[in-house]
């Protein structure tokens, strides 16, 4: 995030944002006429939004399944020793491997919680055995996805 000192947001912002995460392409025209106001007033909160980091990037939304990472599998990952140099170790390896959508460390029974995309059982075989040579990698467990119920769609703002 910049340096810039964030303020509160209003209203607009808010809807402002709103919108863009749902649809980043919209003209600045449709968006100014969603949110209730001129383009040119509209384009600078847009720009302010983006130079204060509530805009982090604009993205598109990919099929998985056309681009063969139809599958999807989350790891609990435990180190055996959970040490500053392990886990600097351990997050420099996993962020190379392409199909670890994300990973998070967290708090609990195990270290980390990794999302994987892949294409089938043999892709999953092969990104496990890369996994579980990562360094101080004690233990895993996996959980095969077998039905998305509900996707991330962004933030709950209004």
């Amino acid at each position: 995030m910049n340096q810039v000192k964030a303020r509160v947001l209003d209203r607009i912002d808010l809807m402002i944002l709103d919108v863009l995460q749902k649809d980043g392409r919209i003209s600045n025209v449709e968006l100014a006429k969603q949110v209730n106001l001129s383009a040119s007033p509209c384009l600078e909160r847009v720009r302010r939004l983006e130079s204060e980091g509530y805009i982090e990037r604009y993205a598109a939304v990919l099929s998985a399944p056309k681009l063969k990472y139809g599958m999807s599998a989350f790891i609990q990952v435990t180190l055996d020793r959970t040490t500053a140099d392990v886990f600097n170790q351990f997050r420099e390896q996993v962020v190379k491997i392409k199909e670890v959508a994300e990973c998070h460390m967290v708090a609990g029974g195990f270290d980390y919680l990794l999302k994987l995309r892949f294409e089938d059982m043999e892709a999953y075989r092969e990104i496990l055995g890369v996994i579980v040579e990562l360094p101080a990698v004690s233990q895993t467990h996996t959980y095969v996805v077998m039905e998305n119920v509900k996707q991330d769609l962004g933030l709950p703002i209004l």
